[in-house]
């Protein structure tokens, strides 16, 4: 009972805060309501987007990685670092420079109004198929564990899950739809504390157990009995072979920190270049310190229960109920539901900002007023959250290993997108019909790619999916060049200045960003076997 009362007290004091930081904020605008009137700060820009990033899927399926294969695992999170500097010294100045309200505003404006409406559609079907829906799914059936809700209500575990499913996302869906991103960016900074303690309490502790009382002793213990857990160098078998590293993992790294709309939208919000590149920076430095929280505990839990559990999606559920303190349960379920509902509502506010912007003003109402193009956005945001609410429980009924691939099924879409933005901003006359080409092939290639791996010659038969996207990255950067050098563009592009923020960059952006990546390589360096 203490804990479920903890719980809602965190929860409601998080939704109180964000109702009394948004209540003056005007959502009859595009900025009001899609970018909180462009005046978020560096650390409101660094929480909201560090807590986007963070979600159930992944605190549990990476400690799950890390259970099974150890320290390597952290590339998911250490190289996010290096895109995150990447995307403050080179995306977010242009972003900001022609005022983008979404990253497919840029390419009407580099290419032309198809080549936007496509790269629209692609992120809102990526959005509404796969990744509200997962999480959802992976969230409710987190919290449904942790507070045993069959039992608390005496229904079957598929009621619970439904019950769960519908609980979150309506929460969610108020926070998104009808908050706008200014209470999403808000509820997401709260959280983000709660969710660094609470998630720092849970390898402290484990440290704790196995080493009688003492972190340290613990952490000793923990890398003289594992060594083998703690080799930074993933084999050719591995999930992430080390040679990956410098092929497509970082092309997936900067398209999502650079130009996914639920993630660079926090960044389009900035009060101006200066508290954007604050903001990134600082949310990469933390990035750095996610595999405490997200690769840690799986190692602890390898060697807590001797690397004997049924399934290693189970290893960090099962170290919380081992080692945190009934107390803090509840207020560590109320952050975790925060981590939940900020992954959810944050791709239901950029979907809603996709569709108002670039789809309702742009083919059904070009007249329409600023709020009424937001009252059409919200009316799509509950069909968007009704769908993904209806499909959610029915991913219980999916192939074991659903969520091992969806990180590959992004890629159809991923690399085309990126190709295309950076190829835009690095050249002035490659023509619109280049980008089109670009998408096509990326995607049909790419989802050849999957069809023969799953379904025709077998894994072991292909390279790994990051080195495709790496050379699809490339041959879509040869067919973009090979067109724009038959049938150039007649005027070069020239990105103009609209002066809706400052663009001064902070005076510290470089040397930062270049301790933050000497870090990274230190780190790799120093766990290298």
């Amino acid at each position: 009972m203490v804990g479920i009362l903890s719980f809602i007290g965190f929860t409601l004091l998080v939704a109180i805060i964000a109702y009394l930081a948004t209540r003056k904020t005007d959502e009859n605008t595009s900025d009001g309501y899609f970018l909180g009137g462009r005046s978020l700060t560096a650390g409101v820009i660094a929480g909201s987007v560090l807590l986007t990033n963070l979600s159930t899927e992944q605190i549990v399926g990476l400690n799950g990685q890390a259970f099974s294969e150890g320290i390597l695992v952290m590339a998911w999170e250490t190289l996010a670092a290096i895109a995150i500097v990447i995307t403050a010294l080179f995306l977010l100045p242009r972003y900001l420079k022609g005022g983008l309200t979404t990253v497919p505003q840029f390419l009407e404006k580099r290419f032309d109004r198809g080549t936007k409406t496509l790269v629209s559609a692609l992120f809102l079907s990526g959005y509404m198929i796969i990744f509200l829906p997962i999480v959802l799914y992976s969230g409710a059936l987190a919290i449904s564990t942790m507070f045993d809700i069959p039992e608390m209500l005496g229904v079957s575990s598929n009621t619970a899950l439904w019950l769960t499913v519908w609980g979150i996302g309506i929460i969610g869906s108020i926070y998104a739809i009808f908050g706008g991103l200014k209470a999403v960016a808000v509820s997401d900074t709260i959280n983000a504390v709660g969710l660094l303690i609470g998630g720092l309490l849970i390898p402290i502790f484990g440290l704790m157990a196995i080493g009688d009382g003492g972190v340290i002793n613990g952490l000793d213990t923990l890398v003289n009995s594992n060594p083998e857990k703690f080799n930074s160098i993933g084999g050719p078998d591995a999930s992430v072979p080390f040679s990956t590293i410098f092929t497509g993992m970082m092309l997936v790294q900067l398209f999502y920190w650079g130009t996914n709309q639920a993630i660079i939208q926090r960044a389009l919000a900035a009060k101006n270049l200066r508290e954007g590149q604050k903001g990134l920076m600082l949310a990469a430095f933390i990035k750095i310190l996610g595999p405490i929280i997200v690769v840690l505990p799986g190692i602890i839990a390898w060697h807590m229960f001797q690397g004997d559990l049924e399934n290693a999606d189970q290893a960090y559920p099962a170290l919380v109920n081992a080692v945190l303190p009934p107390v803090l349960t509840g207020f560590f379920a109320a952050v975790l539901f925060g981590a939940i509902l900020s992954s959810f509502n944050s791709a239901l506010n950029s979907s809603v900002t996709l569709f108002g912007i670039d789809i309702y003003k742009q083919y059904f109402n070009a007249e329409a007023s600023e709020a009424k193009v937001v009252k059409q956005g919200k009316r799509f945001g509950i069909f968007l959250a009704i769908g993904a609410m209806l499909i959610a429980p029915f991913i219980a009924n999916a192939p074991q290993g659903l969520f091992g691939y969806l990180q590959e099924v992004n890629g159809s879409y991923s690399i085309p997108i990126l190709t295309i933005v950076i190829v835009g901003y690095l050249t002035k006359r490659i023509p619109a019909i280049a980008a089109k080409v670009a998408i096509f092939s990326g995607v049909g290639f790419y989802l050849i790619y999957l069809g023969l791996k799953y379904f025709v010659v077998g894994e072991d038969a292909l390279p790994h999916y990051l080195h495709v996207m790496a050379i699809l990255f490339a041959l879509n950067v040869i067919i973009m060049f090979a067109i724009g050098k038959w049938k150039p563009r007649i005027q070069p592009f020239i990105l103009d200045y609209t002066k809706q923020v400052d663009i001064q960059p902070w005076k510290l952006v470089k040397p930062v960003g270049l301790g933050i990546a000497v870090l990274v390589i230190f780190i790799y360096a120093y766990f290298a076997q």
